[in-house]
């Protein structure tokens, strides 16, 4: 708690000396050209990759809420910080970015603040999209000035004091934010760079995939390493060289199945990856999944990706659970998912050597056991195969028991899962 405060007090004086100099900043920012626009010589052809690179961002995703327009903003991103919601980015005049420029499009995907200056909370994700190019960005804006306008007023978000401060995002922005656009590495090949430059800028991978710290910043000495998705209640896992939680272990053709059609002999895409899947990767050309996919293979492990000891029960316990689990399966599972958990590629995921089945936290399989779930319909897989809920019909005891039976039969070694822990997100709200 001492801690926690003495960081807050640390922002607000990182911020009440950072403000004057921002303000300053963002003054020369506006008086000189925030980047390098190329002429464009070809509109339509720059409008069609506007739309594939808006598909590579998922802009749809968080743009659009549930039965409203498209891009019209509304879909509520609930924080522990209080709930945002995302802006119009239709090209309506009053109430989108009608009347924004290329130069205000990119100051807010590079530098992450609106056309009038003030800073844009890091919800939206600047810190990766920094990296796009001034090209790249300019095609998306030309895109987005082609879609139906929607007059819909953006609406004010609803966070707690003081994180609703927006000039105290000068001092979040001093501790955790640079700009910088993506720079090539040259040791390493056209088709790594590539995937380097989807991975980290437009996909914004780190937005899920990297633990955040007190103040919703995602902690740069563990990206990639994994981690819980803050209020939706989802695990991320590593997207890094580790063996047990990672993709040390995984092919490069199964990782790019994964990613273009939501399934692959390794797992499925389930909960908010297969949104992204869906609504995103599907879309994307071979070449440029792969290359994602062997940039994603070539990350080293991290000592943040590192599954802690297992917790076990005593034995007589841990037998009790293991013959109860093992019934339960027996009577619902097996069918499915065979004796050895090894399934029926790829309409039924391998549950034996399954990463989101024995990974550290195991908030994933008591979701897909409580409230089941499809992979995304994708061109690659158009009528997935999905699994029931379970949560009408088991206990608390039984979901704890037939989830520990599969992280500890087979090959697999995992932690047990208590009742408490079902109990728990039994009441979690499925998106």
């Amino acid at each position: 708690m001492k801690k926690a405060l003495g960081a807050i007090i640390a922002a607000v004086i990182a911020a009440a000396i950072a403000v004057p100099a921002a303000v300053v900043a963002w003054q020369s920012l506006r008086s000189e050209d925030p980047g390098i626009a190329t002429p464009v010589a070809d509109r339509a052809q720059q409008i069609k990759r506007g739309e594939y690179l808006a598909r590579a961002g998922n802009c749809i995703g968080c743009h659009t809420p549930r039965g409203g327009d498209a891009y019209a903003g509304g879909r509520a991103i609930v924080t522990k910080f209080g709930t945002l919601y995302s802006s119009n980015i239709t090209p309506d005049k009053k109430t989108g970015i009608g009347s924004w420029n290329a130069d205000d499009f990119w100051r807010a995907l590079h530098h992450g603040r609106s056309k009038d200056g003030s800073f844009l909370y890091p919800a939206f994700p600047f810190p990766s999209y920094t990296k796009v190019s001034r090209d790249d960005s300019d095609a998306l804006f030309a895109f987005l000035q082609t879609i139906p306008a929607t007059d819909r007023p953006n609406q004010e978000h609803a966070l707690r004091f003081p994180y609703n401060q927006r000039i105290l995002l000068a001092g979040w922005r001093a501790l955790y934010f640079e700009p910088g656009e993506y720079r090539a590495d040259t040791r390493q090949s056209v088709q790594w760079n590539r995937g380097a430059y989807l991975v980290q800028g437009l996909g914004h991978c780190s937005a899920c995939h990297t633990a955040r710290n007190t103040f919703g910043a995602t902690a740069s000495q563990a990206e990639l390493a994994g981690g819980m998705i803050a209020i939706l209640d989802w695990y991320a896992p590593p997207l890094n060289g580790d063996q047990e939680n990672g993709l040390g272990n995984w092919e490069t053709g199964h990782l790019a199945a994964l990613l273009k059609t939501g399934i692959s002999p390794r797992g499925a895409a389930f909960g908010p990856m297969a949104e992204v899947v869906g609504r995103s990767l599907q879309y994307l050309d071979d070449t440029d999944i792969e290359a994602m996919a062997i940039y994603l293979k070539s990350l080293p492990p991290d000592a943040a990706s590192a599954r802690p000891p297992a917790q076990q029960p005593e034995p007589a316990e841990a037998a009790r659970i293991m013959k109860l689990g093992k019934q339960l399966y027996g009577d619902l599972c097996i069918d499915c998912h065979s004796d050895k958990g090894q399934g029926a590629s790829p309409n039924y995921p391998p549950l034996n050597g399954n990463q989101a089945v024995t990974t550290s936290s195991p908030v994933n399989a008591i979701r897909i056991v409580l409230n089941g779930g499809y992979p995304p319909s994708t061109a690659g897989n158009p009528y997935p195969f999905g699994m029931p809920p379970f949560g009408p019909r088991l206990s608390d005891q039984e979901v704890a028991a037939v989830v520990s039976y599969i992280r500890n039969d087979w090959s697999n070694r995992a932690g047990f899962v208590s009742p408490s822990e079902v109990n728990r997100y039994r009441s979690v709200p499925l998106d």
